[in-house]
């Protein structure tokens, strides 16, 4: 779809996030409620923008893991964690690492198509509470018939980025490389306050017995050194993966990796004329759209054909972006599309992507949209892009523009 072509437009007025903590046992917000992360950010949204929460017509939020504390549905139970009236609708998606993303689109689509005016839409995912494939059934919830479909058997994200970075040629020093830089641009980008403006304070235990503000990501790490990373052994290295695919080199680690992380974040989407009319300022809209799916054995490479597609509808071509967020769940995954898309590198993840900045599953797409919208600010941009792997071999990408 390209919201060019039609009548109403989509715009994002706002966006926020909880800065990430570590998904362990002692990050930061490790024991807080996912429900009450996720309302937090809502609730500073409409406040900060003036809006009565009554006005808003649906809230569309992304987990991954809807099991436990984050089953129930987050998003509605967030909305009335927020003070909401309880006329105000809500609903969780999982497009799986970009659920987030897909609940952008699927409030900024119901905008351009009439049935909304204002929509909230973020993600939340609690990662040291509700560790990633620790739900009940763990990895076997495929079933028979996908076994049948693929007898030699599908794999883990880790052996898929594996096989990714053999198949494009990418080595260790490569993707270390990537990985240290990723915390530089992070660490430069937290310095100078980039941050500051999209996050939302969080209360959280100081280990005194007291609590303290938490505001910063925790995740970055300024030292990082293509060195420092090359003393990490690989995380997914198995004798059957190795008989079974002799070209993998075993270079993916944790240092070149998403770490498990913690967090919350949300846009602000509202109809171009409700927006006028109530006052409020759009930062950017939405030009285009596309969801794809790829081999699911590769698994991280959709965002390639993503890309492709956005761009086709939208008639834009690489070089008339001027930012790419592509999520970093492995350092393998935005250096192959950029090999295939021919984009440039500075370009690409200019503050730092999820290896340094986190990736709480759910949360991640949001994250990722409301950064590309602060470096289209900050850069004078006009287009700017972002697409992010899912598992299964699946992908989103986004279009917007700055206004």
């Amino acid at each position: 779809m390209n919201s060019t072509s039609q009548g109403r437009q989509a715009v994002i007025v706002d966006v926020a996030r909880t800065a990430v903590g570590k998904g362990k046992p002692g990050g930061a917000l490790s024991s807080s409620h996912p429900v009450d992360l996720l309302a937090t950010v809502l609730r500073s949204l409409v406040d900060r923008n003036g809006i009565d929460p009554a006005q808003v017509d649906d809230v569309i939020a992304g987990c991954v893991q809807q099991v436990g504390v984050q089953a129930g549905n987050v998003a509605h139970v967030a909305s009335l964690a927020a003070g909401f009236p309880e006329s105000v609708p809500g609903t969780t998606v999982n497009r799986q690492c970009g659920s987030s993303q897909q609940a952008a689109t699927f409030a900024a689509q119901s905008i351009i198509a009439g049935s909304c005016d204002i929509v909230l839409a973020g993600g939340v995912e609690v990662m040291s509470q509700v560790p990633l494939g620790r739900a009940p059934g763990g990895e076997d919830n495929f079933g028979p018939r996908i076994a049948d479909r693929y007898p030699e058997g599908l794999v883990r994200q880790g052996i898929s980025a594996e096989l990714v970075a053999a198949r494009w040629g990418l080595d260790r020093d490569d993707l270390d490389r990537f990985a240290a830089e990723s915390h530089r641009r992070a660490a430069a980008a937290q310095a100078a306050g980039r941050f500051d403006r999209v996050m939302v304070e969080i209360e959280v235990p100081d280990g005194r017995g007291g609590t303290r503000i938490h505001r910063v990501d925790e995740t970055i790490r300024p030292d990082t050194t293509p060195e420092t990373l090359a003393g990490l052994a690989p995380s997914f290295k198995e004798d059957r993966y190795s008989e079974r695919f002799p070209e993998i080199t075993w270079s993916v680690t944790p240092g070149n990796s998403s770490p498990l992380t913690d967090g919350a974040s949300a846009v602000l989407i509202v109809e171009a004329q409700t927006a006028d009319r109530l006052g409020l300022a759009p930062r950017a809209r939405f030009v285009g759209f596309s969801v794809v799916g790829d081999d699911p054995l590769l698994m991280l490479t959709a965002p390639i054909p993503a890309t492709r597609r956005v761009l086709d509808r939208t008639g834009l071509t690489i070089d008339d972006l001027d930012a790419y967020e592509v999520n970093e769940a492995f350092a393998s995954v935005p250096l192959a599309w950029a090999h295939d898309m021919k984009a440039d590198p500075e370009k690409m993840n200019p503050w730092g992507g999820a290896i340094a900045l986190g990736h709480p599953l759910g949360s991640s797409g949001t994250r990722l949209l409301g950064t590309l919208v602060e470096v289209l600010e900050a850069q004078g941009g006009r287009y700017g892009l972002q697409t992010m792997c899912e598992a299964g071999g699946l992908a989103n990408a986004t279009v917007i523009e700055r206004c």
